[in-house]
């Protein structure tokens, strides 16, 4: 079922994309397909099937946790404007 004009020009809106009457069939075609195929995976018969993190059962590989660089805050702070018991201090954007 081919979607409505008047859903792609809602779509459009909320989205703020601007589209024009030369691109609207494209538009309508491309949207229909992938609606399409959202349809036909809902279809799928899924209850069974266990979730996955990953598709390979393997493994994760973990690095050493171990400090690899300096600390070098005090010198990175210099070049701050402001600074004030280790923090960084900006103009209030949000009153």
């Amino acid at each position: 079922m081919p979607l409505q004009a008047e859903a792609i020009e809602k779509l459009c809106e909320l989205a703020r994309l601007e589209v024009t009457e030369a691109e609207m069939a494209d538009f309508t075609g491309k949207l229909t397909q992938i609606v399409a195929l959202v349809d036909e995976l809902q279809a799928v018969d899924t209850p069974q099937t266990e979730p996955l993190a990953h598709p390979l059962a393997m493994p994760q590989r973990l690095r050493p946790d171990i400090v690899t660089e300096t600390n070098e805050r005090e010198r990175f702070q210099r070049n701050a404007a402001e600074v004030e018991s280790g923090l960084y201090l900006v103009p209030r954007v949000i009153e």
